[in-house]
């Protein structure tokens, strides 16, 4: 059951139960408290930042380019996948796939109307590390609900990578060719063009493309939530 909500809604009862106890606080401490929810409620993703996972709401982030160097215009549509660079504009089109705009996600989404399918790479353990230390994976947080498939969205995949990606999809859609899948990342990531052109030319005839995914998600006021590897 879905439980997200727009985060301007969550600082409000925060305030409400400031006010509350009103109380129980000098003026000039409510005051301040008073203020930093406010705070909250005008800055978008203010919610997220607070929980130090940073500005696109995850603790580890997808390589940048190289060169920092950014078309002038508009990004034509590639014939094959993105092979490098995967964190500079995209294109605004995918031949084959819907473009989603983040109201037509967040509708797909409350009605439950399609599989999230989150291809943000997994941040792979650190080499040489001492003999006996613990390694925790960091924590990756999503569209509540998503499936997170790591690492299907670079432009060349190995026959095993492949094999799981071509098993989860058939396991998500149910065998169902035409099922609905929504593919994302970040904005301006090429590694959901990647995995959403690839589930077409697996044969995928219902496949969406969520372009700006979590940072549009987040300025929609909706939170982000911890997700797990689909094993």
């Amino acid at each position: 059951m879905k439980t997200a909500s727009p985060s301007p809604a969550r600082a409000a009862k925060v305030l409400f139960r400031v006010r509350a106890a009103s109380r129980s606080f000098a003026p000039t401490a409510v005051a301040l408290a008073t203020a930093v929810i406010c705070l909250i409620l005008v800055l978008p993703g203010a919610d997220a930042r607070a929980e130090g996972v940073g500005a696109a709401g995850h603790p580890d982030t997808v390589p940048a380019s190289a060169t920092g160097a950014k078309p002038s215009g508009p990004v034509a549509e590639p014939s094959d996948y993105r092979m490098e660079d995967f964190r500079t504009p995209v294109p605004t089109t995918l031949r084959g796939a819907r473009v989603l705009a983040e109201e037509e996600a967040a509708d797909i989404w409350n009605k439950n109307g399609g599989v999230f399918i989150d291809v943000y790479p997994q941040a792979p353990k650190p080499p040489n590390l001492p003999a006996g230390t613990f390694w925790r994976e960091p924590v990756h947080r999503s569209i509540e609900g998503a499936q997170w498939l790591p690492n299907v969205g670079y432009g060349a995949l190995s026959p095993a990578m492949d094999e799981y990606f071509r098993q989860r999809l058939e396991t998500l859609s149910k065998g169902k060719r035409d099922a609905a899948l929504i593919f994302f990342c970040l904005k301006d990531c090429w590694m959901s063009w990647n995995a959403a052109k690839r589930a077409l030319a697996y044969g995928y005839t219902n496949v969406m493309w969520f372009r700006d995914g979590t940072d549009g998600w987040q300025q929609l006021g909706y939170p982000l939530a911890e997700v797990k590897k689909l094993p």
